[in-house]
């Protein structure tokens, strides 16, 4: 299929002096409204090199264009070129590449040979797995389905939260209150319950704190009985956290968390003050980052103990030396700009080239209506909990509208179909934004959402059942693209075509809201597409075109569904 971008790049090259191509290549636009054109070109940026004003410009590039061919219509609207492409090539070109690529239209192989880690999900043992964890996760694994699609090597990584002072609080609470059946029968909550208390309790007797921090030394030191209690938290939180991945469908290939890097600190710390960079605060080991408007990086307590910048320190070079990465990411909410911005600093100032591919995606909070959440005082929001709201609601949807629909079918469906409300819901929006969670928003199924798009997907398919297998393999075969020219078709065509930039540019931003964003426009333009086309007619020709737009609508759905951790459903 023609690159019609590099096509247009290279005919307007001629025309203008004083710009190279690429800067022609990235001032061809896509106009907000298809009446002015399929692409254009601003003439702005020319008036300075030509010494001409911008329309004139334009109109010269404009009767310079309207020869080639590869366009139906080439005009000039004041400092603007609009370009309108030749119909049926374009939309023949695209509708038959979609269709042969299958389940692997819109990838590349752009990162061929290269390594790409994910870091994300990474919830804390022995707490609540929660709805704020939902964005890191979902974040995190369409980033890692992205970097799939454009070819490179993802390796997904759940930094377990599995170390730190707070295992002693947990150790504490447990002996003082605990009990062995409760944990074993619900252990995120019944631990979360011991975690409450214990602040709770500290609160009067603060002697508690101290008691914390001498259990988590010896759990440090590796003491018998306080690392068992500690493995068990972690197994039993692990159980928990695996049921809500299942539902999820979320994998990864690697759960070392902090604790896998305890013993590899000491190295980091050694490293620090051979290469003069950590100096000694009130008995503590701090860097300095002064010169780069950073405050000080706490390196090791004044007891010696680490701190989260040495062990991802010693988690960035482990990354480094075993995976030879190209790009080291981490979704990880943005109240932790601060630290990633003197973590990296830091690894700059120990020498390591690479410490600009450790890139920190951010992203923002969610809080509750009646207030942020906080563990410590047990209000928060499980996420096992919506993804069994939002299922549940679906399948009285199902009961309501289909009552006679097999058990099975309907169940599988509402799985799909809920759990997807809530992954889109979190995918649609750009990653950066705050949010309240709410019950009813998230459980709202009406206009841009997930269920609408599954439901298109859905309708794509129904639509190719009652076509036949033999019209299907028929429109795959060839058509005839003048019968799919009309505005709606090739509105439908333009964003199949835009689909592979779409899922580059999400990459190339970490912002799978940029996909999910192109996938309700194509769900939109095919739905008009399905009300302005009769699309089953007696025509043979006819039928074979639409036919084969309809599929390619129905393999891109699918594709952008896939890369937001969505199922697709083929009936609803």
């Amino acid at each position: 299929m023609i690159n019609y971008r590099e096509k247009i790049a290279d005919l307007i090259a001629p025309l203008v002096e004083g710009l190279e191509r690429e800067e022609i290549l990235n001032m061809i636009e896509t106009p907000a409204d298809s009446k002015m054109g399929d692409f254009a070109f601003p003439c702005f940026k020319l008036a300075k090199v030509l010494r001409k004003a911008p329309p004139l410009i334009a109109k010269g590039i404009a009767e310079g264009l309207s020869g080639a061919d590869i366009f139906a219509k080439v005009e000039q609207v004041n400092a603007y070129v609009n370009m309108f492409i030749a119909r049926e090539d374009f939309v023949k070109g695209v509708v038959e590449e979609v269709n042969a690529a299958d389940a692997d239209y819109g990838k590349c192989e752009d990162g061929e040979g290269k390594t790409v880690i994910v870091e994300y999900s990474s919830p804390n043992i022995a707490k609540p797995f929660h709805i704020g964890h939902i964005r890191s996760t979902v974040i995190g694994a369409s980033i890692a389905k992205i970097y799939d699609a454009l070819g490179y090597d993802v390796v997904r990584i759940n930094h377990l939260g599995d170390y730190g002072t707070q295992f002693g609080k947990m150790i504490v609470a447990y002996r003082r209150w605990g009990n062995k059946q409760d944990v074993i029968d619900e252990p995120i909550k019944t631990l979360l319950s011991y975690y409450t208390k214990f602040h709770e309790e500290a609160e009067n007797h603060p002697e508690l704190e101290d008691e914390a921090r001498a259990t988590f030394t010896k759990l440090e030191n590796g003491e018998k009985e306080e690392t068992e209690l500690w493995q068990w938290f972690r197994d039993e939180s692990l159980k928990e956290f695996n049921r809500v991945y299942d539902m999820l469908d979320i994998k990864f290939d690697s759960y070392a968390g902090e604790s896998f890097y305890s013993d590899k600190m000491p190295r980091f710390v050694k490293e620090l003050a051979d290469k003069g960079l950590m100096e000694e605060d009130e008995g503590a080991n701090i860097v300095r980052l002064d010169d780069y408007n950073l405050p000080p990086a706490l390196i090791t307590k004044s007891d010696g103990s680490t701190l989260y910048i040495t062990r991802d320190i010693a988690a960035a070079v482990y990354r480094k030396e075993t995976y030879d990465f190209y790009k080291n990411i981490y979704v990880v909410a943005s109240q932790q700009n601060l630290h990633f911005q003197q973590w990296i600093q830091i690894l700059e100032l120990m020498g390591y080239e690479w410490a600009r591919d450790c890139v920190h995606v951010p992203f923002g909070l969610v809080s509750l209506e009646s207030g942020t959440m906080s563990t410590r005082e047990g209000r928060v929001v499980f996420l096992e909990d919506v993804l069994k709201g939002a299922v549940e609601k679906t399948r009285e949807i199902i009961k309501e509208k289909n009552p006679d629909a097999d058990p099975e079918t309907a169940e599988e469906i509402s799985r799909a179909v809920g759990i997807g409300a809530v992954v889109f819901n979190e995918l649609s929006n750009y990653r950066i934004k705050d949010y309240v969670f709410s019950w009813d928003h998230v459980l709202n199924f009406e206009g841009e959402t997930g269920p609408y798009v599954q439901y298109t997907h859905a309708r794509a398919c129904s639509i190719l059942r009652n076509a036949g297998e033999d019209a299907v393999a028929a429109a795959k075969e060839g058509f005839d693209p003048s019968y799919i020219t009309g505005d709606s078709a090739h509105r439908l065509a333009m964003l199949l075509y835009e689909l592979p930039d779409v899922i580059r540019e999400a990459g190339e931003k970490y912002e799978p809201s940029i996909v999910s964003r192109h996938i309700i426009d194509i769900a939109q333009a095919f739905n008009k597409f399905y009300h302005d086309e009769h699309i089953l007619v007696d025509n043979e020709e006819e039928k074979k075109a639409k036919v084969a737009m309809v599929l390619a609508a129905r393999n891109a759905i699918r594709n952008g569904l896939d890369l937001l951790c969505m199922k697709a459903p083929e009936k609803m």
